[in-house]
């Protein structure tokens, strides 16, 4: 069993392209074998993503990873700019399996992907 949640506001990385934004998950294997993620996405055309670790990366059950996911706004016209219940999509693959979950990381989560998208796209010359 796996879960992600929401930690807070990241620095972004340096050389990060211009409207990038990153904020901080933690991955924690609660039981089974260990997990390898392989991919992590979002479902907004207008925003790509990237991890701190880049995936593939594994990890064991019983421990946690914490996780920097840095999002750039390629089109500002095809994010929300208020992101109600915005979800994150993982990957997961172990001995028995490969699915894609979709984690919904709260109401906090939500306010602050709202608040970057907005900032990154305030001066938008789309």
């Amino acid at each position: 069993m796996t879960d992600v949640h929401y930690l807070s506001w990241e620095p972004t990385p340096e050389g990060a392209p211009r409207r990038s934004f990153s904020l901080g998950v933690e991955l924690t294997v609660l039981a089974g074998p260990p997990v390898t993620v392989t991919r992590i996405s979002q479902p907004y055309a207008g925003l790509s993503v990237k991890s701190t670790p880049m995936a593939p990366f594994r990890t064991t059950a019983g421990s946690s990873r914490k996780i920097i996911v840095t999002m750039h706004v390629t089109q500002c016209r095809k994010v929300p700019w208020n992101a109600g219940l915005p979800f994150l999509d993982v990957t997961l693959r172990n001995t028995r399996a490969i699915e894609v979950h979709s984690f919904i990381l709260g109401q906090r989560y939500a306010q602050q992907l709202s608040e970057s998208l907005q900032v990154a796209c305030s001066n938008n010359s789309e």
